[in-house]
This record gives C-alpha cells, sequence and structure tokens, in this order.
C-alpha cells in the first residue's frame, strides 16, 4: 500500500478549513478496488486523503495524532474493502475515520487530561502558508481567531464535534453526514444546531446559563 503524504506535502495546517470536495469515483475504479486491486485502492486514497485527513485533524485538534488515525483509517478500510457498496465511497470511507478518531479520544480519556490553559497538542504542525493580499497584522490575527474556532471546536461533545466538522468544515449534505454517522437526519440536524450554538457561546465567552441570566 502506497505510504500516506505527510501534512507538509499535503499543504494542509491545523487550522486552514477544508473546502473542496473530492471527486465523484467511478463504478469501474470501485469495482477494482473491492476485488483486491491495490492500485483502484491507492487512487481512491490519494482522491479522499485530505478529506479524511482534514476531519481527523478537526477532530483530534492534533496533527500528529490526526496522521496517525488517517493512516488508520485507510489501514482499515483496505481490510474491510469488500464492505463498500456502490458510489458510498465517501460516507463509507469518513464513517472509518470517525471511528478511529472515537477510539483516540476514548483512549485520551483514560489518560491524565490536559490543563486547559495548555497549548493546543501538534506544536509541530507547518504553520498557516501566509496571504500575498494580506498585512502581517491581518495574517496574524486570522491564525488567531482561526485558532480559537479550533479550540472551541475540542469543548463540544464528540457527537456535535464530528457532526458540525462534516456539515460547516467539509460541505457534506445533511444525508451524506447520517451516512457517515450511522444515524437519521432529524439527528444530524439536531446535533449540528446544537454544536452551533455551543461554539457561539464559547467564542462569545458565555459561561453555562448566562444566556439564561441575559434572557430573564
Amino acid at each position: 500500500m502506497a505510504l500516506l503524504e505527510s501534512r507538509h506535502s499535503m499543504g494542509e495546517s491545523p487550522s486552514r478549513a477544508l473546502s473542496d470536495a473530492p471527486p465523484a469515483v467511478d463504478d469501474d475504479l470501485v469495482a477494482r478496488a473491492r476485488e483486491g486491486d491495490l492500485d483502484a485502492f491507492n487512487q481512491i486514497v490519494a482522491l479522499h486523503q485530505r478529506l479524511v485527513f482534514n476531519l481527523c485533524l478537526r477532530m483530534l485538534g492534533d496533527g500528529a495524532a490526526a496522521e496517525d488515525a488517517t493512516q488508520e483509517a485507510f489501514l482499515s478500510a483496505y481490510r474491510n474493502i469488500r464492505s463498500l457498496r456502490g458510489d458510498r465511497v465517501r460516507p463509507w470511507l469518513l464513517r472509518i475515520a470517525a471511528n478511529a478518531c472515537t477510539d483516540e479520544l476514548r483512549r485520551r480519556a483514560r489518560r491524565p487530561a490536559l490543563s486547559l490553559d495548555a497549548p493546543l497538542p501538534g506544536g509541530n504542525d507547518p504553520p498557516d502558508l501566509p496571504d500575498a493580499a494580506a498585512g502581517p497584522e491581518a495574517e496574524a490575527l486570522r491564525g488567531e481567531q482561526r485558532a480559537r474556532v479550533q479550540q472551541a471546536l475540542l469543548t463540544l461533545p464528540h457527537d456535535q464535534r464530528m457532526a458540525v466538522v462534516l456539515c460547516d468544515v467539509q460541505g457534506l449534505a445533511y444525508e451524506e453526514i447520517a451516512e457517515a454517522m450511522r444515524t437519521s437526519v432529524g439527528t444530524v440536524k439536531s446535533r449540528i444546531a446544537r454544536g452551533r450554538e455551543k461554539l457561539r457561546r464559547e467564542l462569545a465567552g458565555e459561561h453555562p446559563g448566562e444566556r439564561d441570566r441575559h434572557d430573564v
């Protein structure tokens, strides 16, 4: 199996959102991969690697952990390639990646928690590439805002974080998110709504119950 590209070669940074969805995978490629064609599977990996890595990065908040989860997700996908059906490659891969992230988050829960005041993990990740159209002050401000959003994402419950990332970062439709998370569209919409509200409160610096006091 071809080795996954590194974060550096993918050009992805922990605070940069991914907006380009991978192109559709044709049925012949899927059929060949299901029959054990390694080259066909590697083509599927190449088409979806950014998508999967970015999901893991947003869920875990750490570049090295996201890279490990991405690697594990594609290895698991290869081992279970015969369960892939039709043109549902993207939600199938995202569901596997979500499971890899959930496993890592459970392992973390069994380890001593990091202080909320500690810097985010992944300090060895490459910085964002500067925007030639923006001055240094504007670029620094954008970097701070992205870091705040990522920090706020990490405060969400896992299911809400996943739904928000898949919708607002990856740009998936509700139906695809429901398939990836193995739940109903109604549940997906509810998780997104609650996650967005908690993000808004977190970014506004509100504490639990504070909104209720304001509404009295």
